[in-house]
């Protein structure tokens, strides 16, 4: 029933009195955490505070060159503090423009307001697939139906009525109604989950659970190691405490793999931000590694591949006159409160009746029975709905809208049925009076998107609640090869799983099939995005490993998503699969430079230990190594495109490769110290063909890593050897670092330790790359090149599309 004229709302001064009395929708931090919450959690972090310590000793000594590996801390705080909150105002600009804007009844008028401009009491209009925004209670229902499923797991709309309570998380079924807010801001039920999940979050990632496991082993080996470090060198007869903290502390450092986490969470912030240009939302940043992993695209038709506007082309009778038809048209509309596209597209042809029949009964659409109805005072009761679901099997109705359905356009039947369209048996029989032939504008990039797919092998499939002919006609018009369309109604429940890992097209699929279709693929180990923008795919976006909604979509839509397109594009989805694949690949590209320089600084402080000798390095010279074969490397590593498909077992690749080359560059730095050394002296010409040892061995490793190869690549690894050699040469750079290479000998064996260790990490790159990867390619290979001309190509497309409209 319609809202009483006597609910005319809060007035304007009501609502201020209510806002200054602390009693409006106040929301958290739309991106999770605070500007404090965020420079403390990147200052106060477990590696700064032991790069600290190590600092604060290190400066005991008065050594101050040896101490630049503090300028870490600095740098590890500053870049990981700008870089998130780049990201936190990405994500809080874009959540604005994404977010629902509820309809309020205020002063008798109804109002667009914001989240967080509710009150306490105000009257908020309920339309289909309206997310309830906060906890209320009806005050009118026009046969209202909510759907709790987010919240109870109960698929079946429940219906309410006046004075029944709803809760903030669910959303319009169908009906439309009003309620009144009785609880706003904290004490809402949708606030207090946001609270319980924050946004700006890495948790539930397995790349991040990865690191942090990597990181509690390094953190556990730190300590033994420290303490008998220091006894060793007091067993070595180091003089004085000065020389023990620095030899301890050489060793200590280049364990601590301080730019692991900073780069981990800076290339999750890059990729908020890059997709935040292209008007992507993230609601979640593990988002960004699902996206890698993604391997099949359920689509929704309409909205993703083709345009949600609908176009009226044509009106074909059955044995009634056009006027007749049209009539009933405009009576249906006038009584619709809330026009889906396809009603919206009929009335910019009819026009809404001037004279509007008393309504009886009405049942609202929903994708579950696929048909609306109107039962009038008059005694009419007219339907409109699907051809295939009202028609009687074999009609000429039934016939001409398959027909006409397998040329892609949209077709509803408009009949009268024979009872109350609220009935139990409703519609019952249905006498066809006309079709209403609509056409659907495929989306001017969705051809070039569906082949950037195929490139990346990643499946498409189409799964629709139209008709199964005109869905695989629209697929077929944008060269999607997807064998026979499979209408889902007659799918067998035994035969379910294996027809939707097998089939691409499906129509007629009503929501909770949706649902059980991303959980078929889940099962046979698949790992699903679902787009779509209707409320009848909440569920499924909601299941899915990666809900993608539209911007115009139903506010319910965008709240179960994970990721929002605010401009409506599917084009954009390839960007999106794209940056997530850059993330995870380029973060196990360092992840392996880094667990290397760990394992070899921990193997070289436990061989020293065993053999009794002094730490051959100072810190300014594991300082050196760490920030130009290390460090500066690897943060540029993480940014450029990568294609490579995500695989399982992180941790386990990134150990397979970090350890043996650890060890590897440890032992040809020891062994060459151990010849080059003389007992009882200062030792810097040993110290330093170790260091030399060292650089070639590990720097062979960034060279390994940064494969496959592009002229930017090699000038990566080819230019801190240039600046090494420099420093090798120079008197002055000498002095500074504490170095002596004035001994050919010793840096003869160096050099010579270092091309071995060259060999055998060279070795070990072939060996994996064979076992894990097939062929190991040395530079970029063809099909990436293609992949990423490809991806160009469609910006370029989507451009021209842009410009055209």
């Amino acid at each position: 029933m319609p809202l009483h004229m006597s609910d005319s709302g809060l007035t304007a001064d009501e609502v201020e009195e209510r806002r200054a009395a602390g009693q409006g929708n106040e929301l958290p931090p739309r991106s999770g955490r605070t500007v404090a919450q965020i420079v403390r959690a990147n200052v106060f972090t477990r590696i700064n505070a032991l790069l600290g310590f190590l600092f604060l000793c290190v400066m005991a000594t008065g050594s101050w060159i040896n101490g630049a590996f503090g300028m870490l801390i600095i740098a590890n705080s500053i870049i990981g503090i700008i870089q998130e909150l780049r990201a936190k105002r990405t994500l809080d600009s874009l959540a604005v423009i994404g977010e629902a804007r509820p309809t309020a009844l205020r002063d008798g008028h109804e109002v667009e307001i914001a989240q967080d401009e509710i009150v306490l009491g105000d009257i908020l209009m309920a339309t289909p697939g309206d997310q309830i925004i906060v906890d209320g209670e009806v005050v009118s229902a026009s046969y209202l139906e909510m759907d709790e499923s987010l919240l109870t797991g109960e698929s079946e709309p429940v219906p309410k009525e006046s004075g029944h309570p709803v809760y903030s998380g669910s959303h319009v079924a169908s009906g439309t109604g009003a309620y009144r807010a009785t609880k706003v801001g904290k004490d809402s039920y949708a606030a207090r989950l946001t609270e319980e999940a924050s946004r700006f979050s890495l948790v539930h990632s397995d790349l991040q659970a990865g690191i942090n496991s990597i990181l509690k082993v390094i953190t556990w080996i730190l300590i033994p190691v420290g303490i008998l470090t220091v006894i060793g060198q007091i067993n070595v007869g180091q003089s004085g405490w000065h020389a023990i903290v620095l030899s301890v502390t050489g060793a200590l450092v280049p364990m601590i793999p301080e730019g692991l986490v900073l780069i981990t969470s800076t290339a999750f912030a890059l990729g908020v931000i890059r997709l935040g240009r292209r008007k992507c939302l993230v609601n979640e940043l593990p988002a960004i590694e699902g996206l890698a992993r993604v391997d099949v695209v359920c689509a929704d038709k309409t909205g993703t591949l083709t345009e949600n506007r609908m176009v009226f082309t044509e009106l074909r009778t059955f044995g009634e006159s056009e006027e007749t038809a049209r009539e009933a048209l405009r009576q249906l509309a006038t009584a619709d409160p809330s026009p889906n596209s396809s009603m919206a597209a009929i009335v910019e042809e009819t026009g809404t009746a001037n004279r509007p029949w008393p309504v009886l009964s009405a049942q609202p659409f929903t994708s579950a029975h696929k048909w609306s109805g109107t039962s009038f005072e008059n005694g009419q009761n007219w339907v409109l709905g699907a051809p295939d679901v009202l028609a009687q099997p074999g009609s000429d109705a039934e016939e001409m809208a398959s027909e006409l359905s397998s040329q892609g356009l949209r077709v509803l039947l408009l009949g009268r049925a024979e009872s109350d369209v609220t009935a139990d048996n409703a519609p019952g029989s249905v006498e066809p009076i006309a079709l209403v032939i609509l056409e659907q504008r495929v989306r001017p990039d969705a051809r070039a998107t569906l082949e950037y797919f195929a490139s990346q092998d990643v499946e498409v499939k189409v799964i629709s609640g139209d008709n199964a002919a005109s869905v695989d006609a629209v697929a077929s018009s944008l060269g999607m090869d997807a064998g026979d369309p499979v209408d889902a109604r007659f799918i067998d429940d035994d035969e379910f799983s294996r027809t939707i890992n097998s089939s691409r097209i499906f129509g007629r699929v009503t929501p909770q099939q949706k649902r059980a279709m991303v959980a078929s693929l889940q099962e046979a180990g698949r790992t699903v995005a679902m787009t779509g923008d209707g409320v009848n795919d909440v569920l499924a976006l909601k299941d899915a490993d990666l809900g993608v909604a539209m911007g115009s979509g139903t506010s319910a839509t965008r709240s179960a998503a994970k990721i929002v397109l605010l401009d409506d594009k599917f084009a954009t989805l390839p960007y999106v699969v794209a940056e997530g694949r850059r993330v995870l690949s380029n973060i196990e590209r360092v992840a392996k430079l880094f667990l290397t320089k760990t394992v070899y600084s921990s193997v070289l402080a436990i061989l020293v230990l065993l053999f009794s000798v002094p730490f051959p390095f100072q810190p300014i010279h594991v300082t050196i190594t760490g920030w130009f074969t290390i460090g500066i490397p690897a943060f540029l590593l993480s940014l450029p495109p990568n294609n490579d498909k995500a695989k399982p077992h992180f941790v386990r690749r990134v150990m397979t490769f970090g350890l043996p080359a650890g060890v590897v560059v440890a032992a040809a730095s020891f062994i060459t110290y151990m010849i080059t050394r003389t007992p009882g002296a200062e030792n810097v010409q040993a110290s330093t063909a170790a260091l030399l040892a060292l650089i070639i061995g590990s720097s062979w490793v960034l060279s390994v890593v940064a494969r496959p190869y592009e002229w930017w690549k090699v000038l990566l690894v080819l230019l801190p050897l240039l600046g090494y050699g420099l420093i090798f040469k120079l008197p002055f750079t000498q002095r500074i670092f504490m170095l002596d290479s004035s001994n050919l000998g010793a840096m003869l064996i160096g050099t010579a330790a270092g091309i071995v260790a060259a060999l055998l990490i060279e070795a070990l790159w072939w060996v994996l790359g064979y076992r894990y990867g097939g062929k190991p390619a040395l530079w970029i290979p063809k099909e990436e090149r293609e992949a990423t001309a490809k991806q160009r190509n469609l910006e370029r497309h989507q451009n021209m599309a842009e410009a055209t409209r």
